[in-house]
């Protein structure tokens, strides 16, 4: 049992990545592409806060939004991603709409996007 509340405790408290100094023309670009990001989430829920220490610890401004006091948050979630499990990222990409659940992937993914706007911006 310990180990088991050893392993939740370090995989909740992954390693703390260091973010590198942006310019306000990376921030301003990483600003824009997080227009096409929104979380579906609920305060209580501990993969959905690992999610928001992650988009905090990276500095991006990805519009929240609580299934549990936004009804209409809660419906969008589940006409589009066919569920109301949480976390859960919906990625606008041209004219397609991705929905990913699972908040390491989502963690995992925050961090490689990222990490692509910046180095398309230079």
């Amino acid at each position: 049992m310990r180990k088991l509340v050893l392993q939740l405790k370090q995989w909740f408290q992954e390693p703390d990545m260091s973010i590198e100094a942006r310019t306000p023309a990376q921030q301003l670009e990483l600003d824009l592409a997080c227009e096409n990001l929104t979380l579906f989430y609920f305060p209580s829920c501990p993969f959905c806060r690992k999610v928001l220490r992650e988009i905090e610890r990276l500095q991006l401004r990805v519009e929240c939004r609580n299934i549990q006091q936004d009804l209409s948050a809660r419906e969008d979630l589940l006409v589009g991603g066919g569920r109301t499990t949480v976390p859960c990222l919906r990625i606008r990409e041209g004219g397609h709409i991705h929905w990913l659940y699972e908040s390491s992937d989502i963690v995992a993914m925050l961090r490689s996007w990222t990490h692509a706007v910046l180095t398309e911006t230079g």
